[in-house]
């Protein structure tokens, strides 16, 4: 049985003139131990996704249908007080900020400590030693010291190890890790990740990585999903999906990514931008944006289709492929 299995989950949000749905539909499995990316720009549905599978929705914002199955259970239906049980002791989240995550006027002692207690029954001094051990996982120099410390004594790399240990505290079964590593610099950024990739595989915890960087899915992650206007586009094994991208978009954020593009070369860009909620164009969401876009992808929404070992949201590919179907049928 899979670790998670979420199936046609829709999130709408009920805006003052109109409800707007940010999420269509969505359906993955993730496997115990698996590493799963969920790549798109911003405006996606990324977050959104993360933040439903944890039930931290705010109004307007609400899960409309669907299920979120975690390790049996249907979370969607969970009432608050089990979901506090099931939040960091069972699933934990790395949020992108980590000064919107930790709270200012208390010591990252304090903040350990506490979590810790809110979930075991645990003496001050136990729960501190565990806060120790956690911190030299994430390679934290002088963890003693740290303990004692504010968030804003701590560089931004050191507080985003923090977090990744705060995640680990209670050895979840999952980490949700959003864009962990924006507002870091680029050489801090690759040892986050590769800290993250270590401690995941150590512990068998599985993880879902949102981020808009498909660089770093291929570096982390198993499998991939790649989302746009709040729907899934393809869905596959990341190696594959790199090597041999089948939807015009997952071409167009490789061919965005700088080592695509010769020294001194403009940077390659998908035109156009993200559809707001309020006007998402009719047919595939992305044909205005695509040079493959024909009539009927203007009309008529295309289904998402097995493609080889991946599943693909475009007419164009699944015309292509019925065609190849028939010649090998000749």
């Amino acid at each position: 049985m899979s670790l998670l299995s979420v199936r046609d989950l829709t999130v709408k949000f009920a805006m003052r003139s109109q409800t707007v749905t940010a999420l269509h539909q969505i359906s993955f499995d993730l496997a115990r131990g698996e590493r799963l990316g969920i790549v798109g720009e911003s405006g996606a549905g990324k977050s959104i996704t993360g933040f439903a599978l944890m039930k931290l929705l705010s109004a307007p914002g609400y899960i409309d249908s669907g299920t979120i199955q975690f390790d049996g259970t249907d979370i969607t239906q969970a009432p608050e007080a089990q979901m506090r049980q099931i939040r960091g002791n069972r699933i934990a989240m790395v949020f992108q900020d980590p000064m919107v995550t930790l709270n200012p006027v208390l010591t990252i002692g304090q903040q350990m400590v506490e979590t810790l207690r809110a979930h075991r029954k645990l003496s001050r001094r136990d729960a501190q030693e565990i806060a120790l051990t956690k911190l030299r996982e994430v390679q934290i120099a002088a963890p003693e010291l740290r303990l004692k410390q504010y968030p804003h004594e701590l560089s931004g790399g050191m507080r985003q190890r923090i977090i990744i240990a705060m995640a680990l505290l209670l050895d979840p079964d999952l980490i949700i890790a959003d864009e962990p590593t924006t507002a870091l610099d680029v050489t801090i950024q690759a040892d986050i990740m590769e800290l993250l990739l270590k401690l995941c595989q150590a512990n068998k915890v599985g993880l879902i990585l949102i981020t808009h960087d498909l660089g770093v899915v291929s570096q982390l992650t198993e499998r991939t999903l790649v989302m746009y206007a709040g729907r899934i586009v393809e869905a596959g094994k990341t190696r594959e999906i790199i090597n041999d991208p089948q939807h015009p978009y997952t071409q167009g954020l490789i061919n965005a990514l700088p080592q695509q593009t010769l020294p001194g070369q403009m940077l390659k860009q998908i035109p156009g931008a993200m559809p707001v909620l309020t006007d998402i164009p009719p047919g595939c969401p992305f044909s205005p944006r695509c040079a493959f876009a024909l009539a009927e992808c203007r009309r008529l929404l295309p289904q998402i289709m097995q493609q080889g070992s991946s599943e693909v949201a475009c007419h164009e590919v699944n015309r292509l492929h019925s065609d190849l179907l028939l010649e090998e049928g000749r």
